[in-house]
């Protein structure tokens, strides 16, 4: 008996079904009984993995001879807000990244701040829901050393991580729980492939949770909220895509 992994079973998805994805996917997802088909599978999914998996296991880092010669930029490349582009403009010198919500010690943080602070590098491979792979580098500070500075309260649940761009004027934003959030792989990288993060992979900041899928790995991260429930951050799905297409919120590979 051959058990397909996550990974596998969405590239498998993706080569057989392009059509289906391209023409029909989002009004397929939209219907209330493939939404409720897909949040069983999702809670089946999540609670499997939190069962069997090691908390603290690492995706796999490659070597630098891995490294893929062209890395992508997904999503949006370049944020509208006219805030965002005047930092952008000045290198982000005034930028500040703000910790708050079920916090003890509220906080903003600048980017010359966060280089300062001990970093993590790895070597990992994003994997796309769209059905494209690269491995890239990534360099950044531990997520967890800015939850340990904030003082993180009892009652949180969720991180959430609030974006410059937006779809449509409606914000991005991304959430992961406090097992992936102490991950030690999870970062908020600000450097790529041995150089500061470009503006089209995410500058000043982005998020790079390695065991779930690439629209996780949310970019321009402005502020991390602390919260006990997703209900009340969007239209409570727990990330844009998740809100907007009916994507899964955990999507753990």
């Amino acid at each position: 008996m051959t058990i397909l992994s996550r990974r596998r079973l969405i590239g498998s998805i993706g080569a057989g079904a392009g059509g289906l994805l391209l023409s029909g996917c989002d009004r397929i997802v939209a219907a209330p009984t493939v939404k409720h088909v897909l949040g069983i599978g999702e809670k089946l999914s999540f609670d499997a993995q939190r069962l069997v998996t090691d908390r603290a296991g690492l995706a796999r880092e490659f070597a630098a001879s891995d490294m893929s010669p062209v890395f992508r930029t997904n999503g949006n490349t370049m944020p509208e807000s006219e805030a965002y582009q005047a930092h952008a403009t000045a290198g982000f010198t005034d930028w500040r990244l703000a910790v708050d919500g079920l916090v003890r010690r509220p906080s903003t943080t600048s980017l010359a701040q966060i280089h300062t602070m001990p970093a993590r590098t790895q070597i990992t491979r994003h994997d796309c829901v769209e059905g494209w792979s690269a491995i890239g580098k990534w360099t950044g500070v531990p997520l967890k050393l800015l939850l340990d500075a904030a003082g993180v309260l009892p009652g949180a649940r969720y991180v959430v991580f609030h974006c410059a761009d937006d779809f449509g004027g409606d914000p991005y934003y991304e959430s992961i729980d406090l097992i992936d959030a102490y991950h030690p792989q999870t970062i908020l990288a600000w450097g790529m492939n041995d150089q500061l993060l470009s503006i089209g992979h995410g500058a000043p900041l982005r998020l790079r949770v390695e065991r779930q899928l690439g629209y996780k790995q949310a970019k321009y991260v402005m502020r991390v909220e602390l919260v006990d429930s997703l209900a009340r951050v969007g239209a409570g799905g727990g990330g844009y895509w998740e809100d907007s297409s009916g994507y899964q919120w955990y999507a753990g590979i």
